[in-house]
């Protein structure tokens, strides 16, 4: 009796199962496996820095500034830029306000303030300290810990402030505070052991945020939690109220971590060479939201018997100069300092562009007067380019009776029209996106200098001329109540002021020196295109209208003058003329 005959295999079956199912396992790992398990670490990380920082005394009544501030006992700071006090309880800086910068333009309106502490709405504050080991009864500095300070002393950028605290138990803290480089807070910490074993303490740092803070909304540029570790880190607090149970916590060496509005920021600093383990988080405290950026060394400090030992860091707490920043970053090697500031995509044209607006300005002293200038400069740079450019459109203005005729040739096919259109353009070297060249130049251009505009503090309440008084700020007149005549607000979609309406007419009045696209569709978008522009940059700064407006305007002239260089007939005045429903000329009969 013959044996059945076992079934044959495909090799080639067999290697592409093997292969399927690695990628299969491969791909779980990737996707699934190892993010499920980096989170859960990275939780278990939190956890434990968690339970080891002490918890941050938390009021559950909410009462103003001047009646916390009473309450407690406090050394003021007294510097050129900065006024404000230390909380002698826990040592935390919490009231700062920043002498150079008011809320409003109104040179009586009340000085920003940066830090509050904690007990009112919006409080802010910065702590730093030593926790214990796990297991460790050693008893350690705390959020309720009542320093001393000497009779009358004033922290000012001459002179640092010295605060102590024993513990009673043979351990002595001496906290040494110094103000440096306008906004710089440098924290040097000692630790003094009078017992006859040594001490482990494990320094720490914190920025906390009572209640969400409001912010601008802008995309571009961000404000919430931020901090640079393996990399630029951004956590928003939307997100991180989301999961609040999950906080982000993330190991290096050094670098920074703390909250960054528009304007302002407040960072803690930590030895540079030290490991620490980071942390991003939202605080839970009854009837209200909290968020905090910490850092937890992994390096402990050992405090030998009968000696002492140091800690130095640095908290960062005032207005985003970037020439400051730049300083700081130089001086002290922080890691990739200088990503305080958002530059955005185009960092590599909106550094150049904000260090040849603030030498142009050194010049002429008026940063409105130095954008003008610097759009000059700017035109005279791609100049070539637009020179070529409307060189082109200029042969294409000339090939307009020979595109009439095309049209006629072929009324009522349209496929037509645009295969001989096509072939004239190959055929006479034209490129009819060519026109398009400089606006796409001038994008990049735009959105940098929106950058510097809306984002460096050089620009806040910087005035220009007239009714601009802030370069940042939206243009304060409106078309649609007659420039203040008429008593009424209008909706935020037609807060047109006088500079966004003469960028869009400036906008139109250029597009007349184009030939039409042949395409009835692309004709009306071109039509429309300065309306747009023009409610869409309405509610932008001033500073930036401006700028386009004015460079609108310097096109005009120079594709007017390309134009009758290169023998192009164009007019200008029949143009517009045309444009307008009603008004265009009809042609005379034969």
């Amino acid at each position: 009796m013959s044996q059945p005959q076992q079934p044959q295999i495909d090799p080639k079956n067999m290697i592409l199962a093997i292969v399927l199912s690695m990628l299969i396992v491969f791909g779980w790992q990737y996707y699934y496996a190892g993010p499920a398990a980096e989170k859960a670490k990275q939780q278990e990380v939190a956890q434990q820095a968690t339970a080891q920082l002490p918890s941050t005394a938390a009021a559950s009544t909410i009462e103003d500034v001047k009646t916390v501030l009473a309450k407690t006992k406090r050394v003021q700071i007294q510097t050129k830029e900065l006024t404000g006090s230390i909380n002698l309880t826990g040592a935390q800086i919490d009231d700062l306000r920043l002498n150079d910068y008011r809320e409003t333009i109104d040179p009586k309106s009340d000085i920003v303030t940066l830090l509050k502490p904690s007990g009112t709405a919006n409080a802010y504050f910065v702590e730093q300290g030593f926790v214990g080991p796990q297991g460790s009864t050693v008893k350690l500095p705390d959020a309720k810990t009542e320093w001393q300070a000497p009779e009358g002393a004033v922290l000012t950028a001459e002179k640092p402030l010295t605060l102590t605290w024993d513990n009673g138990a043979g351990l002595k803290f001496e906290r040494l505070i110094s103000v440096s480089d306008q906004y710089l807070f440098d924290v040097k910490q000692t630790v003094s052991n009078t017992t006859s074993t040594p001490v482990t303490v494990i320094p720490f740092a914190r920025v906390q945020r009572q209640d969400t803070p409001n912010i601008s909304g802008f995309w571009v540029f961000y404000e919430g939690p931020l901090g640079v570790q393996k990399g630029l880190e951004e956590h928003k607090y939307s997100a991180l109220k989301k999961d609040p149970d999950v906080p982000v916590s993330i190991p290096s060496t050094g670098g920074w971590l703390g909250f960054t509005d528009k304007y302002w920021a407040t960072m803690v600093i930590p030895d540079q060479k030290t490991k620490v383990q980071n942390t991003y988080r939202f605080v839970k405290i009854p009837g209200r939201d909290a968020y905090q950026t910490d850092y937890l060394s992994d390096d402990a400090i050992s405090v030998p018997a009968g000696g002492s030992a140091v800690y130095e860091e640095h908290v960062y707490a005032g207005a985003k100069i970037v020439s400051l920043i730049n300083s700081i970053y130089a001086k002290y090697g922080f890691t990739q300092f200088d990503l305080m500031i958002d530059w955005g995509w185009f960092w590599f044209i909106a550094q150049p562009m904000y260090k040849l607006l603030s030498f142009v300005h050194s010049i002429v002293g008026n940063f409105g007067v130095a954008i003008l200038l610097v759009t000059v400069l700017v035109k005279a740079a791609v100049f070539p380019l637009a020179n070529k450019s409307y060189a082109s459109m200029s042969k294409m203005k000339k090939l307009k009776p020979e595109m009439d005729a095309i049209k006629a040739r072929n009324p009522d096919d349209k496929a037509k029209q645009q295969q001989e259109t096509m072939e004239l353009y190959k055929r006479e070297k034209v490129n009819p996106m060519a026109g398009c060249l400089p606006m796409f130049v001038q994008i990049p251009v735009f959105f940098s200098l929106y950058k510097v505009i809306l984002t460096t503090i050089e620009l806040r309440h910087a005035p220009f001329f007239g009714w601009i008084q802030d370069l940042s700020a939206p243009d304060p007149t409106n078309v649609f109540t007659a420039f203040g005549l008429i008593p009424w607000t209008p909706p935020h979609l037609l807060m047109i002021g006088f500079w966004p309406l003469l960028m869009g007419i400036t906008m139109w009045v250029q597009m007349r020196l184009n030939p039409a696209p042949p395409d009835p569709v692309q004709a009306q978008m071109f039509n429309w295109m300065p309306v747009i522009f023009t409610f869409s940059l309405g509610t932008f700064p001033a500073g930036l209208v401006i700028y386009w407006a004015w460079s609108n305007f310097l096109s005009i002239v120079q594709q007017s003058y390309i134009m009758s260089k290169h023998g192009t007939d164009f007019n200008l005045f029949g143009n517009i003329r045309d444009s307008i429903p009603g008004l265009k000329k009809k042609p005379t009969s034969a």
